[in-house]
């Protein structure tokens, strides 16, 4: 392969963001340029550094066609991701690009390199574009400088799956009979999947083309962001006081300031409370099964961040919300909400949420974005523990309830209308976790079996302040899979995971929900071990 390499980086579309994460980006350039430079390799980033606008990134997509049209396509070319980018500046470029592609994050916990990463990679597999994937710490492991090597060699890097099984056909009568019964449902009476704007952040990777879920029984019903902010501006006030009222009589604990710039007031939890009801209504209303809000873009300039609301959807236990005929809507049931319309996560909700009603499992359910990992200092547990985080959609249920939660202010820089969280540590337990994706046309699901583990407080702190502080935090094991398998594999920056009551409860619900996902044509795979570390039984 030539020695000479391209270097390409994708951004935010706000500015704001790309100007404060460039450091790190320029770090890892810098970093990266010199360990391609000990195997031979030669540098040039393909777009220059916006001196004016204080970063580097690729901010668009219009950009990022300008700089793929007038490069080398044949040229090997490494993208570097230091920071959460969205995919959609660069995936129409390396479509079309004919040379070796590398994609590069840094293992960081403060910069959301990894989470960017993976969106891309599993953009890049659901378009069908070949491509290799690399993760160092310090730029100095011998893991990656191996690696890195064999591509700027060869244009190529081998990676380990071998924690990965096909599915065969379950000869357990019991996990047979809940599979059928629940997919002959999915046929006969359908589902609807409530979609309020497509696309967010770029996440191509979350997009499920109509076609592919037609076969299962499901079904968009897509309803605007717009529509949903005008229903909000339509609920009363009282009945959103009463919502408020409710949290603070469950325990959960206001982080409350005085500056609604920068500090979480009541006045916007009170909108939050009002998106609740209003999101509620319109599902009932149109008759959805499974709801997702984008709220990036377009939203976040109109109304407080969804991550409160999203997190009161997804749990069994939440605000009563009277429909029309004054009843209660889905009394003691979640409306299932996938994050960030994460449409395959959202798919995996909807069989989850099928699975464990029928065997009477917990049913709260959310994606998290893989955030980053590391090994237990204090020593509690020699096992990797993976820090699972998302923008604050996770259910109370998941931390052991509302007096368990708390709810702080997002960052005005990416939440300029302020908004709390749902923020909380996830409660011990065995959990099965999942990730449905989009390859070679079709619907896959990796799955597989793990845990959240409690760990001392000052670790979890230093992980929340290393962090997003305001997210709820889980932190996670997975069984029989390692740190660079997981990576390796994995098509997504989020991950599905739900509760079981114990790990025999959660070793039938995952045979279940495989043998549901197969029943239904999607192509399974499980992931490493049980937690005796046996093989995965379907």
């Amino acid at each position: 392969m030539t020695t000479n390499i391209l270097m390409v980086a994708s951004g935010d579309l706000r500015e704001s963001a790309n100007v404060k994460c460039w450091p790190a980006q320029k770090e890892l350039e810098d970093k990266l340029t010199e360990a391609v430079a000990k195997f031979g390799g030669k540098v040039e980033r393909a777009h220059k550094v916006k001196a004016d606008l204080g970063h580097g990134f690729i901010a668009s997509q219009k950009e990022g066609l300008e700089v793929f049209a007038n490069i080398d396509r044949k040229a090997p070319i490494i993208v570097a991701e230091a920071v959460w980018q969205y995919s959609q500046h660069l995936l129409a470029g390396l479509i079309a690009h004919e040379g070796p592609i590398l994609t590069v994050g840094n293992w960081s916990p403060t910069w959301p390199g990894l989470v960017g990463l993976l969106n891309l990679n599993g953009s890049l597999t659901k378009a069908g574009v070949e491509y290799s994937s690399l993760w160092t710490i310090d730029f100095q492991d011998e893991w990656f400088l191996t690696r890195l090597e064999q591509w700027v060699k060869t244009g190529k890097v081998n990676q380990d799956t071998s924690h990965v099984k096909p599915y065969t056909p379950s000869s357990n009568e019991k996990v047979l009979s809940t599979a059928r019964t629940i997919a002959d449902d999915l046929r006969n009476r359908r589902s609807i999947m409530g979609i309020f704007d497509e696309g967010c952040m770029g996440m191509y990777n979350a997009i499920i083309p109509d076609e592919l879920l037609f076969p299962l029984g499901v079904f968009k019903e897509r309803l605007s962001q717009s529509a949903l902010y005008y229903a909000t501006t339509q609920v009363p006030d009282a009945e959103a006081e009463a919502a408020f009222d409710w949290l603070v009589e469950k325990g959960l604990k206001f982080h409350f300031g005085t500056n609604g710039a920068e500090d979480l007031v009541k006045e916007q939890v009170v909108i939050q409370c009002k998106m609740y009801i209003a999101a509620v209504r319109l599902a009932e209303q149109f008759g959805c099964e499974t709801i997702g809000i984008q709220y990036q873009q377009g939203l976040k300039d109109l109304l407080p961040a969804s991550d409160l609301v999203e997190g009161l959807l997804n749990n069994a236990e939440r605000p009563p919300v009277k429909g029309i005929d004054g009843k209660i809507i889905r009394d003691g049931k979640p409306v299932t909400h996938f994050n960030e319309v994460d449409e395959c996560a959202g798919l995996d909700a909807l069989l989850i949420n099928r699975v464990h009603s029928a065997i009477g499992q917990p049913l709260e359910t959310t994606l998290h974005d893989l955030r980053w990992g590391d090994n237990d200092p204090t020593g509690t547990t020699d096992e990797y523990v993976w820090t699972f985080e998302i923008s604050g959609a996770a259910p109370a249920a998941h931390h052991g309830g509302y007096d368990k939660s708390s709810s702080m202010r997002q960052p005005a820089m990416f939440f300029p209308a302020g908004g709390g969280t749902l923020r909380g540590v996830a409660k011990p337990g065995e959990i099965v976790w999942s990730r449905i994706f989009l390859m070679d046309g079709a619907l896959h699901m990796d799955i597989g079996r793990g845990k959240a583990v409690e760990l001392p407080e000052e670790e979890t702190e230093r992980r929340w302040k290393l962090t997003d502080y305001a997210w709820p935090m889980m932190h996670g094991v997975l069984y029989g899979v390692s740190r660079d398998q997981m990576m390796a594999r994995h098509k997504a920056n989020h991950i599905q995971v739900v509760y079981a009551n114990s790990a025999d409860d959660a070793d039938f619900a995952m045979a279940a929900k495989a043998a549901l996902a197969h029943e239904l044509g999607i192509k399974v795979s499980f992931c490493g071990t049980d937690a005796k570390g046996g093989a995965l039984k379907s």
